[in-house]
Formats: C-alpha cells, structure tokens, sequence
C-alpha cells in the first residue's frame, strides 16, 4: 500500500481489498450518501469525506496528512492485511465464492455511541429508513460540520446531548418509532456511566455481549453487530435473517436457531469470524441465497 497527499486529499494505491461500493453499502455503517459519480460521501468523528476508487486507486477528499493517519486511517482499518485474511478463509470453498464476491469489503472502526444507537435502530428495520432516521438525529441534537451543493452534514450527537431528548420528538421527526423511549434512555445510562463504554472495550467477549445488552433494545445480534464494527472484535459473529439463512443452507443444511448459529460461525471460522460474517451477509443478500 502506498500513500501520497496533496492539499485537501490523499490517494492510496496497490491497495486491491478496498472498494467503497463494497465498504458502504454491505450493511455495516449508515453515515452514507452516493454520489452520481459512483463515489461515497461519509461522516465519522465529525468529519465529512468522500472515496472514489479510481483505476484501481482509492482517492479520498476532504482528508489531509493529519486526519488521515488522526481518523481515517484506523476508520478504514488500514493496518490490518485483508489479503492474508482472504486466503485463510478461502480454504473453504464456500468461503472463496463469498470473499470473491465481496473482496473490497472492510470491517469499518466506528464511534462506539452512534454504533449503539444506530443498531437500536436497525432492529426489524430497512436500511434507507436508517438512515433517514440517524440523519434526522444528528441535524436535531448534533452539531453543523459544514454544506455542499448536495446537502448539509451534521455530527452525531453525544451521550450528554441525546440524553435530553424527548421521545415523543424522536418517534415524530426522525421516526425511529417504538425505539423513541430506548435510544433516550441508552443514552442517559451511558452518560451516567452505568453502562460504561470503556470498560466494555476491556472484557472478554461474552462479558461484553451481556453488558451492552443491558441497554434498551439491544439484543444478542445488536451486541454482536455493535463489538464486531465499533470495539474491533472481529471474532463476533452476528447473526441476522441474510446470514441465518446463508449459514443454514450452506453449512448447516437445516433450520437451526440463532444462539446455535452465531455459536457455530465463531467455532468454524474463529478470530476471523466477523469478517467471514460480512463476506457471507454481502454474499447472501445481494445474490438471494435461501430466500
């Protein structure tokens, strides 16, 4: 991988297991706008950016020498060697179909609070409507970035902020509806430390499935959804509709709970679990697999 910057942006290339299309929209972050020209408009850790991959070279804009190695660098998970990872998975068949398919996926390093509400508010919910409602969020209780011809961009707003919200606003304006009362209440037991963050990101995997369940709306598969893309524990495997049925059709071959699947996916693909899960989520979803 080689870097090189100019004024208000960087180039990374001979950088094969990178692609934004993959990146953004294989189910694991909803800070995104695409763009007419194929790129990707973002926000993370209150910044806006763009990607665009470019013969085969990723350009990033609005990203300079400092934010990038400050956000962006760890944002994209850039220390870590996806191809190594890819051959290790693809000694299973079934796995090399589905990391072919997906190979310019990376697992994105995510602010730990907007991780958690938004996952509060994927549950029984589309993305397009995610979306719309953690937008909606951020120009409510946020603060302004900064506007381009296509829209406005806010930060997402923090514990201490969100905490102050009324229910009744969030189910009306940013229709999260029968998650209203669940992210108000996330919030004010993470500003008080009741739910401490920080220490979540110290315990062992199960401890800390069982500590962010705590929280209203979290359930095993949010847990897992928020270890795996805001505390980097890649050996989470959370287990959704696209990724039961992708793992009873091609590995279990029969109808088997939840609890059991996202127990068997961490024994089968071990540290690599949770990229082995998004590989297989990107790969069952877009090609329908068992539905």
């Amino acid at each position: 991988m080689k870097i090189s910057f100019a004024k208000d942006f960087c180039i990374i290339s001979d950088l094969y297991e990178f692609d934004p299309k993959d990146i953004f929209t294989c189910g694991q972050a909803f800070r995104w706008f695409e763009e007419s020209d194929r790129s990707f408009t973002f926000v993370t850790n209150g910044k806006v950016a763009n990607v665009k991959k470019i013969n085969g070279e990723i350009v990033l804009r609005g990203v300079d020498k400092g934010s990038f190695y400050q956000i962006f660098y760890n944002y994209f998970d850039l220390d870590r060697n996806y191809k190594e990872i890819i051959d290790e998975l693809s000694r299973d068949e079934i796995m090399k179909n589905a990391t072919e398919y997906g190979k310019g996926i990376r697992i994105l390093n995510q602010e730990k609070f907007e991780t958690i509400i938004s996952f509060i508010i994927s549950a029984n919910n589309q993305i397009p409507r995610i979306k719309k409602s953690i937008e909606k969020i951020s120009q409510m209780y946020g603060d302004f970035i900064s506007e381009d011809e296509n829209r406005k961009y806010f930060s997402f707003p923090s514990a201490d902020r969100l905490k102050e919200a009324k229910a009744e606003d969030l189910r009306e304006f940013a229709r999260v509806g029968f998650r209203d009362k669940r992210i108000v209440e996330t919030a004010k037991l993470i500003d008080s430390g009741e739910v401490n963050i920080s220490e979540i990101e110290k315990m062992e995997l199960e401890d800390a499935r069982a500590a962010l369940q705590i929280l209203p709306g979290v359930g095993p598969k949010v847990a897992d959804c928020i270890l795996l893309f805001a505390f980097d524990r890649k050996e989470s495997f959370p287990v959704d509709v696209w990724i039961k049925r992708v793992m009873e059709k091609l590995y279990l071959k029969e109808v088997t709970p939840k609890s059991k699947i996202a127990m068997r996916g961490r024994e089968v693909f071990g540290k690599n679990a949770g990229f082995a899960n998004q590989y297989l989520f990107y790969y069952g979803r877009e090609n329908k697999l068992g539905k």
